[in-house]
């Protein structure tokens, strides 16, 4: 892979990472147009090796809050007074609801970068999880806040956030839907998806750096690596800036149309033989 290409693919990584729909998914969609097997071990481990710049920009973006959280969960530990602290509850939260992708990510590691990995499945995921997305904005009451979330929320929201394994389906569609229907605000979803991305995107990274090493230094090569990576952080930070603030004030439907379009756009352009499948 060369320089140039690396670059577009971390900038798509960057952009698409925390809409709703699904980095992965472009991802793969276009490493196929550009003539790469994604069923390759060294390009599975570009694809989630690169979401570590996405992490670092929601890290250094919410670095105060991520302080907070941290701080709290300390004191509370150590002290039973400061478990009344809602950033305690909410800190425990997060780790809750990060866990349940851990389990299942490596339980089904061998399928999801294999047989999920083909633009059928691709394709079928981005149209049927627009309907989900569709459903949870219209059905959203928005009635609580960041205050209000608990470990059966973030547990629920944690669950739903594996079917994001599947390319397609988006992380952060999975995370938003299932936010929405327990009530939460599009903000504090939102916020709260940007929370738990960072474990299962920096655990899935570190999984592919120490098993795919030597993959990647015999076929994307690290150069190329590295560069989608800083690409993907500079435009990573800057979408999550952008999406916090369009986020308030808009609903998902944007996301929603563009998703159902670029789906059948895919299908169209598998059944006429202009891209392969896998």
């Amino acid at each position: 892979m060369n320089i140039f290409e690396a670059a577009f693919l971390g900038a798509v990584e960057g952009l698409t990472e925390f809409l709703p729909v699904s980095s992965t998914g472009h991802l793969t969609i276009l490493e196929r147009m550009l003539g790469h097997s994604t069923d390759d071990p060294d390009i599975t481990a570009f694809t989630a090796i690169i979401q570590v710049g996405a992490v670092l920009a929601t890290i250094i973006y919410l670095r105060k809050d991520i302080a907070r959280l941290i701080t709290a969960w300390f004191r509370g530990v150590v002290r039973r007074e400061e478990r009344r602290n809602p950033d305690y509850r909410f800190a425990w939260a997060v780790i809750i609801g990060s866990i349940p992708i851990g389990i299942v990510g490596l339980v089904f590691k061998d399928h999801i970068e294999t047989t999920l990995r083909s633009l059928y499945i691709v394709a079928t995921a981005l149209i049927l999880w627009s309907g989900v997305l569709w459903f949870a904005d219209r059905r959203a009451t928005q009635t609580r806040g960041e205050a209000d979330v608990t470990w059966k929320d973030t547990l629920i929201i944690g669950l739903v956030q594996c079917m994001a394994l599947i390319p397609g389906v988006s992380r952060s569609g999975a995370t938003s839907s299932a936010g929405l229907l327990r009530g939460l605000d599009r903000v504090t979803v939102t916020r709260l998806s940007f929370m738990l991305s960072i474990p299962a995107l920096a655990g899935a990274a570190v999984l592919q750096t120490v098993s795919e090493f030597d993959a990647i230094s015999n076929g994307v090569g690290w150069p190329a690596t590295i560069t989608a990576t800083v690409v993907s952080f500079i435009v990573g930070y800057a979408a999550v800036a952008w999406l916090l603030k369009f986020i308030a004030h808009h609903s998902y439907s944007v996301f929603i149309w563009y998703r159902v379009a670029l789906g059948v756009l895919i299908l169209v352009l598998l059944w006429t033989d202009v891209i392969p499948a896998s």
